[in-house]
């Protein structure tokens, strides 16, 4: 892919014409310096989970005045157990939640304006951008990938065919010629202050018996869930599955023969035990990884976050037409395995290509079993590695700052 086919047009219907009235004149309630930040909620959780971890980041860390602009506050309110999905605007650990409805009103655009994942921002902000003196630094925030042709987009602008506006791309990545990975600054500190045995408490759960694997299962509908945990059934070594509610429930309740899950259900099947959890906020579900000896993860908040871990993980990456996501998934893995021993690389392969095709991954469990005390030790390397890049939150306010200069 070049850059040349990722560039999307702008929508059309916008006046070319741009009014003369001071950004004053729009609204005395909004900060000129504040930042927005525009998600449409399209995948439930990944999205407004990377963009609420952003808006709280540039918050608290940066201090920066921050409106996130959320289009379905119900899905939100799962991650953000303090947001009544009724109201249209809250302020939430520093940050101003507003439902995105449109018409959008009169709001004066902040200094600098986020649209994440190619959201289409209201005509009537972009106007109100384009009257803005200095016009304000327009980003659009876009999906994590570890294609080559990244880092050949990252930072490019995209001056608008009508308004005197331009867009600049930002591409969240793996190395320093990206914009990096979203990670707190007190990240380190609360990896290190985690009790696994006070975590295991607050979740109902026994202390970790000898041998035990603990899983997490956090993923998207997959036809080889029984398959995988049929495996673990009949595997040697017992298992504790964690499953917070979401997608993939129906399919477990599906492989025990019973009819829907709630959180706090335990089921046990040979030498597998699962244990659903409830849908946690972005803190514990940290603790929940660090909890783990192999954690599934999907999309790409839960896919950064096992990163950082430092434990094992297996990656469902969002499905796409005609395969794309595939040639992502493949990307990273190209990435990650470098300079892996040969049988460890091709363990971890045939694992995600089969959990991501849905497909044979009972045959293949055992392989990735085998090499997960190895796995273990890259996965903690490659966390320094990915950290050498900076963190997407800060290096975002240096790219924005040398624009707005």
């Amino acid at each position: 892919m070049s850059c040349a086919q990722f560039v999307r047009p702008f929508q059309p219907g916008l006046s070319p014409t741009v009014p003369s009235t001071p950004p004053s004149a729009l609204s005395p309630l909004s900060p000129a310096c504040c930042w927005d930040v525009f998600c449409p909620v399209v995948d439930n959780f990944g999205d407004i989970g990377v963009c609420w971890r952003l808006a709280r980041q540039l918050a608290v860390e940066h201090g920066l005045a921050v409106r996130l602009w959320v289009d379905d506050l119900k899905s939100a309110s799962h991650l953000i157990p303090s947001l009544n999905p009724q109201q249209t605007s809250q302020v939430l650990m520093g940050v101003e939640v507003r439902h995105w409805v449109e018409p959008l009103g009169d709001v004066v655009p902040g200094k600098v304006v986020i649209g994440a994942f190619a959201a289409t921002l209201p005509e009537s902000f972009l106007t109100a951008m384009a009257r803005c003196v200095p016009r304000p630094c327009w980003i659009n925030l876009e999906y994590l990938s570890a294609e080559d042709w990244v880092a050949g987009c990252h930072g490019l602008p995209s001056p608008h065919p009508r308004l005197p506006l331009t867009q600049h791309f930002f591409f969240p990545g793996l190395d320093r010629a990206t914009g990096g990975l979203l990670r707190e600054a007190d990240y380190s500190a609360r990896r290190r202050g985690f009790s696994e045995s006070t975590f295991r408490k607050s979740f109902d759960l026994p202390m970790r018996a000898p041998g035990e694997c603990v899983v997490s299962l956090f993923t998207y509908e997959n036809p080889a869930i029984g398959e995988l945990m049929t495996a673990w059934s009949q595997g040697k070594r017992q298992v504790l599955c964690l499953v917070p509610e979401g997608r993939v429930l129906p399919g477990v309740a599906a492989w025990f023969g019973v009819i829907g899950l709630q959180p706090g259900d335990r089921l046990r099947k040979g030498h597998l035990v699962v244990k659903v959890l409830p849908f946690v906020d972005q803190s514990r579900y940290d603790e929940l990884l660090w909890a783990c000896d192999l954690n599934f993860v999907r999309g790409e908040d839960s896919f950064v976050r096992a990163q950082w871990a430092e434990a094992p993980f297996v990656w469902h990456i969002y499905p796409q037409q005609d395969d794309a996501h595939l040639e992502k998934l493949n990307a990273f893995m190209t990435r990650y395995l470098a300079g892996v021993v040969p049988s460890v690389a091709h363990a971890v392969e045939d694992f995600w290509r089969a959990w991501n095709d849905g497909q044979e991954v009972g045959t293949r469990w055992s392989a990735l079993e085998a090499v997960l005390p190895e796995l273990g030790s890259h996965t903690r390397a490659w966390s320094m590695k990915m950290q050498a890049s900076g963190d997407l939150a800060g290096n975002l306010v240096r790219f924005c700052k040398v624009e707005i200069e």
